[in-house]
């Protein structure tokens, strides 16, 4: 048993997680008809807890139909707390040096670990307005692009969709934007 919890607490390498990502697609296709994404699930999560009478044309529909994906979600939330409490390897995250400098010139201190204390002081109200932001863009940048990165990375480009290629480069644009310019600036404002 230790031998396996062991295995399981050790990164795996690209060439596994990859494929085992990559082959969800086109099962969830296969055997059901189904895509993969999770953005989805907010608007479900809406259509099931607002009343009849307050909703909006928008979350009137049949979300029974779409109960696969919420047992979806709650199951990467369990994968979450199951691989983050019982399979959480208790070495702390080592990087290269070179990574170490990249982070530091952005402003970041690197501690053991890797999201930032500066990121997650809930006592500061910098840190809330960050959150706040960050969630207000995300929810619109999925609203405006019809999905999440997960459907238009994964579900979007191996189905050859232009829109969901389009949807990626617009992901990672904005992500090294965010990284190169925003954080420093951000960490600037805080301090």
């Amino acid at each position: 048993m230790t031998d396996l919890l062991d295995f399981l607490r050790s990164p795996w390498p690209w060439y596994v997680g990859g494929p085992l990502i990559g082959l969800t697609v086109p099962l969830l296709l296969w055997l059901g008809n189904k895509s993969f994404g999770i953005s989805s699930n907010l608007r479900h999560a809406c259509a099931i807890l607002l009343p009849e009478s307050a909703k909006p044309g928008f979350f009137r529909y049949d979300w029974k139909k779409e109960r696969w994906n919420l047992m979806f979600a709650g199951g990467l939330l369990l994968g979450g707390l199951v691989a983050g409490g019982l399979l959480a390897n208790p070495e702390p995250t080592r990087l290269s040096a070179a990574a170490v400098q990249s982070v530091q010139d952005l402003g970041v201190t690197v501690r053991p670990g890797l999201v930032p204390a500066e990121l997650t002081d809930l006592s500061n109200p910098g840190v809330w307005l960050l959150l706040a932001f960050s969630g207000l863009l995300v929810g619109f940048g999925t609203r405006y692009g019809g999905g999440c990165t997960s459907g238009h990375a994964i579900t979007g480009l191996s189905t050859l969709q232009g829109p969901s290629l389009i949807a990626t480069i617009s992901f990672f644009g904005g992500g090294i934007l965010s990284a190169n310019f925003l954080l420093p600036l951000f960490m600037a404002v805080i301090r």
